[in-house]
């Protein structure tokens, strides 16, 4: 029985030493291929941005009239003005080893910027548009939702309010029409954001 019993934790312990070597091969695999790829992004020319997809601000939608005596509105609309001026480039998803070779590394701190500007544009849209609704201002606030949305947002509270103001304003079917946009998100939050669709659409019927 002794020998059985030595004989399964001498197997045990191979399987384990086996399976531990091959995950620090494949660990070492990875870490060699992420370097050789920086190595080679680091070397990349600056390339030409024209076929980035620029965010042009529809101004007309910003209800710039309402909330005047909501300080914090007052900040997103100065937000919104600032932004109307600089460059806006969604690269959710996109690292910036993949930015460098495909734009190339002199680019690199421009397109941050970019990004950058696009992070707090989708930010103080989701923040404007919850001041809005818990105002009563419910259209409204499904414009900036919207336009959100349409630049491929991975804001989960964004997807989720709009579902709520389209239960609301009983147009429950529109939440379909998000699905297309949420499955294709290059984010982590793809998942989670077609979860909160699937709950809309379960509580609205």
């Amino acid at each position: 029985m002794n020998l059985i019993l030595f004989a399964s934790i001498l197997i045990l312990s191979l399987v384990i030493a086996v399976t531990l070597a091959r995950t620090k091969k494949e660990e070492a695999s990875i870490r060699q291929n992420y370097w050789a790829r920086e190595r080679e992004a680091n070397r990349t020319r600056r390339q030409p941005l024209d076929d980035l997809n620029y965010i042009k601000l529809p101004m007309e939608i910003f209800p710039m009239e309402l909330l005047t005596d909501n300080p914090k509105a007052d900040d997103y609309k100065q937000i919104i003005l600032s932004l109307n001026e600089c460059p806006i480039v969604n690269f959710t998803g996109i690292n910036n080893t993949e930015l460098k070779l495909r734009y190339g590394a002199p680019n690199i701190e421009l397109l941050s910027t970019y990004d950058q500007n696009y992070t707090l544009l989708v930010r103080t849209l989701q923040q404007w548009a919850q001041a809005l609704y818990d105002a009563g201002y419910i259209n409204e606030a499904c414009q900036l939702l919207e336009f959100s949305i349409s630049t491929g947002t991975d804001v989960s509270a964004t997807y989720r309010l709009l579902c709520e103001i389209y239960i609301r304003q009983n147009t429950p079917e529109k939440i379909g029409s998000l699905y297309p946009i949420a499955e294709t998100l290059n984010s982590a939050m793809q998942k989670t954001i077609v979860r909160i669709l699937e709950e809309a659409d379960q509580s609205s019927c």
